[in-house]
């Protein structure tokens, strides 16, 4: 590259052409710098944006075969139209990197664009992260030896010299006068540097450009770098096919996993696993190595032994992260950890992780059935009782065979859940299955399962209902289980029933005896349960019951049976 320590010359000169393809030059040579500072060279952004470059060289070199450009701290000039405002003097500003190091002008030429374009913008990037101590954009470019670029400077090291004077003009100067004037420059020390008279300087800084830097420097703290590297690494490991290329990133994104966990830096390991997700979907070439080895980092997360010791941490923690971190990182857990999500929703203390805990086992229970259906059978009792919970609140059917298992089990509150679980679902299979809960050796079990048929009016089970009722177990059964089954007997038997009950209601047994009163009060609610003309004749038969129990129950039955 040519460079010549002179101003710029023809700028006043007409332009050969509209300067607009010169504008859309100086905007892609911005984008492909951005492009070259942050993608390698196999990738399809960076490969886009020096494409484009190379199309805006081609626009201009129809009308032309060179291209002269002028340089102000702020601006581009080509002739006498600024072609590029960039007023921030920033790294990222084009005009101020070349002017602030001396160069004001620079020239291309046709054949630039395809030999030495990529050169120039590597010349750019390191120009913007150099330090004092390298070299500046001046020496760089004398260095690449362009072919096809020109460029001319202007030595900051070289002031303008003062005119010499006239020896014939020069005024004599004695020596008591230079001593005089040495004592008085001396002695006022304000003299010798006065910081006020750097304040109009080059560099120095206004307002808004030490507002500006301010901005920069706390963006540039606050940004997650651990975040861009994980995107970075994905990036690589997507353009890199080379078997030992993929197996280094895994192995640095297995090892990044583990220290984001131990930091608690759980916004980056959602990031991450969300990443990962990503990755594999846009690129089905993957080996099955690969693929297993990516499926097995989010799955890590997950597992009982790491997902566990996560959730204590949180749980014994004093302060925890922001709460937006903690639900993306539970958003990326998988079906294998809703056992241990389950298990940790009773033991979990702490009042701010538990609805967040709660949310993500409605989400994982409701996204994987298979799962939850199988954590209804495990040997973990708080697991199966969660997991139950769960099925019943979500009305999953297909958990409906192993709530049935479950109603043949041992354990009571178990069984006692798995009838709540079944009426929440209530389809005929549900249904069918709560029908052993009729003889179950359990009181709750048996009054919500009875209570569950009157509600749904499952007429299906009345045989179990009927030899209950008949039965002399009922007799020895507390008033609220007597209730429950004569309401299911009245609502299930309609008229059919109203016989039965009308010799438990006014009935005479051997030597006159009658049933005693809560059986026959219960007969009464029973009947007021039919509400039909038979039913309404048999309890006005017994209105005025002498026993206070009884006339009450038929008074009331006979209000609803009216009504």
């Amino acid at each position: 590259m040519t460079a010549t320590s002179a101003p710029n010359a023809g700028a006043t000169e007409e332009a050969p052409f509209p300067p607009a393809p010169v504008e859309e030059l100086l905007r892609l040579v911005v984008k492909a710098g951005r492009a070259h500072q942050l993608y390698l060279p196999n990738n399809p952004i960076y490969k886009g944006a020096l494409d484009a470059l190379r199309s805006g060289f081609a626009a201009i070199w129809t009308h032309v075969d060179e291209l002269t450009l002028a340089l102000t701290e702020s601006e581009i000039m080509w002739y006498d139209h600024v072609v590029l405002s960039e007023p921030s003097k920033s790294s990222d500003s084009l005009s101020w990197l070349f002017f602030k190091d001396g160069v004001r002008e620079l020239k291309f030429l046709k054949g630039f664009e395809d030999k030495e374009v990529v050169a120039l913008l590597g010349i750019l990037q390191r120009a913007r992260k150099a330090s004092p101590d390298e070299d500046d954009l001046l020496t760089m470019l004398w260095e690449a030896d362009f072919a096809y670029a020109r460029y001319r400077y202007q030595d900051l090291g070289m002031d303008p010299a003062a005119p010499v004077a006239d020896p014939s003009e020069t005024r004599k100067v004695d020596a008591q006068q230079i001593e005089q004037a040495t004592h008085s420059a001396t002695a006022d020390a304000s003299a010798i540097v006065n910081m006020s008279d750097f304040d109009a300087t080059l560099y120095f800084l206004d307002e808004n450009e030490i507002e500006y830097l301010h901005s920069e420097i706390s963006r540039e703290y606050s940004d997650d770098l651990r975040s861009r590297v994980t995107s970075t690494l994905l990036d690589i490991f997507e353009q890199q096919a080379k078997a030992e290329v993929r197996v280094e990133i895994l192995e640095i994104l297995d090892a990044t996993l583990v220290n984001l966990l131990a930091t608690g830096h759980f916004r980056g390991v959602a990031h991450l696993l969300r990443e990962v997700q990503t990755t594999m979907q846009r690129s089905p070439e993957l080996s099955a190595d690969h693929k297993r080895a990516l499926i097995e980092l989010p799955v890590r997360l997950s597992a009982p032994e790491s997902l566990g010791q996560l959730l204590q941490s949180l749980d014994d923690a004093a302060e925890l992260p922001p709460q937006a971190e903690l639900m993306e990182l539970f958003d990326q857990l998988r079906p294998i950890a809703l056992g241990t999500v389950l298990s940790w929703l009773r033991r979990m203390h702490n009042p701010k992780v538990r609805p967040l805990l709660e949310a993500a086992a409605e989400r994982l229970a409701s996204l994987n059935t298979s799962e939850l259906v199988r954590l209804i059978l495990v040997q973990e009792r708080e697991v199966a009782l969660e997991a139950i919970r769960r099925a019943g609140a979500l009305k999953t059917p297909a958990a409906v065979q192993s709530l049935s298992k479950v109603m043949s089990g041992p354990d009571v509150e178990l069984r006692q859940v798995a009838v709540h679980a079944l009426t929440e679902i209530g389809s005929p299979s549900a249904l069918q299955a709560l029908e052993r809960g009729v003889e179950d050796t359990d009181r709750e079990v048996r009054i919500s399962t009875v209570r569950a048929f009157t509600a749904r009016t499952y007429r299906l089970v009345l045989p179990r209902i009927d030899a209950v009722v008949k039965g002399k177990a009922i007799r020895e059964a507390d008033l609220t289980e007597k209730m429950a089954f004569f309401e299911a007997f009245g609502t299930l038997s309609g008229e059919g029933g109203v016989e039965y009950l009308d010799s438990v209601l006014n009935g005479k047994g051997f030597l006159g005896r009658r049933e005693d009163s809560e059986l026959r009060a219960c007969a009464a609610i029973a009947l007021g349960r039919v509400s039909g003309p038979k039913a309404t004749d048999v309890l006005r038969k017994a209105s005025s019951e002498k026993d206070v129990v009884v006339r009450n129950a038929v008074n009331r039955a006979l209000r609803g049976a009216i009504t």
